[in-house]
């Protein structure tokens, strides 16, 4: 059960929770014409008056290119106004996970993007741990992940999910935690949420963008400080075959953070995972606020003014 923060940001206020609806009839709730984005946040750990945001820049920037797929604009300085105004609101005081989200909120039964009004919104939750960190069982999903000239799939379009909610749920009603999506040409794509990485010889490897995979910031985090941390780096087409044989399997979110693969389908993956380590460990210093040379990162806020 999902413990939502107090106040929402919903009709250019912060308003109850509670009060935060919307139209059965509303256009994005039938048709998919929505984009979301998912950001974490927590207390720091030194001064509880004050929030860190992991990478919020970046977020904002993806959420506003993705409004732009919608044919809405939706600048970063209002993304990143609205959630300041919503955490001075809401002044959380545990780790919360954030959901802003656009969205044509018109009401009428035509599919289009032209001639129908949009909105924003942003919610919260608490979150802990949205995986097990000890590691998840995934399997490969009988569903294909779509292809980039189907669905813009550079935005996080609410429509495109429906291929990840069947993912998932197969996934689970078959005893597994996690799916994994091949994409129309054979090759690994993505788990139902979550950007994948495997480690072979020393080598860390993932889909490359050419792969109808999403371009996660966690995976663009993950990618850039393993260069930094002189962990050789490939991004390129992924086998299926390749998961099997790897040294180490994870996947990477902003929900899922940075979680190991322990077991596909029937086999066993190693349960020795030192460069996946020393990439979270490192993930989590910084959005702690505990590594000087990230501190670019990370956003402070005040909550307790």
């Amino acid at each position: 059960m999902h413990q939502f923060l107090p106040y929402a940001w919903f009709g250019g206020s912060c308003v109850p929770f509670a009060e935060a609806t919307l139209s059965v009839a509303t256009h994005a709730l039938h048709y998919g014409t929505g984009a979301f984005g998912g950001m974490r946040g927590l207390p720091n750990p030194d001064d509880p008056g004050e929030v860190l945001l992991f990478r919020v820049d970046r977020h904002a920037r993806r959420l506003t290119q993705s409004a732009r797929l919608l044919l809405t604009e939706l600048t970063e300085e209002t993304v990143l106004a609205a959630i300041g105004a919503f955490l001075q609101a809401n002044k959380p005081r545990k780790p919360f996970y954030l959901r802003p989200f656009v969205y044509t909120c018109g009401l009428g039964i035509s599919p289009r993007l032209h001639d129908v009004e949009t909105d924003f919104l942003i919610y919260g939750i608490e979150m802990g741990d949205y995986l097990s960190p000890e590691g998840v069982t995934c399997r490969f999903s009988s569903w294909t992940r779509q292809e980039d000239r189907s669905l813009p799939l550079r935005g996080k379009i609410s429509g495109a999910y429906i291929t990840s909610s069947l993912a998932k749920t197969e996934a689970v009603k078959s005893g597994f935690d996690e799916a994994l999506l091949l994409n129309s040409r054979g090759k690994v794509s993505e788990a139902s949420g979550m950007n994948l990485f495997i480690v072979r010889d020393g080598v860390l490897i993932t889909p490359s963008v050419d792969q109808d995979i999403l371009e996660g910031i966690t995976r663009a985090s993950i990618l850039e400080l393993a260069r930094a941390m002189d962990i050789p780096v490939l991004e390129r087409p992924v086998d299926k075959t390749e998961l099997f044989v790897a040294d180490e399997a994870f996947l990477s979110g902003t929900a899922a953070r940075v979680t190991p693969i322990r077991r596909l389908e029937s086999t066993d993956l190693p349960n020795r995972r030192p460069v996946m380590e020393k990439l979270r460990d490192r993930l989590t210093a910084i959005t702690e606020g505990r590594d000087p040379a990230y501190e670019h990162w990370v956003t402070r806020i005040r909550i307790d003014a």
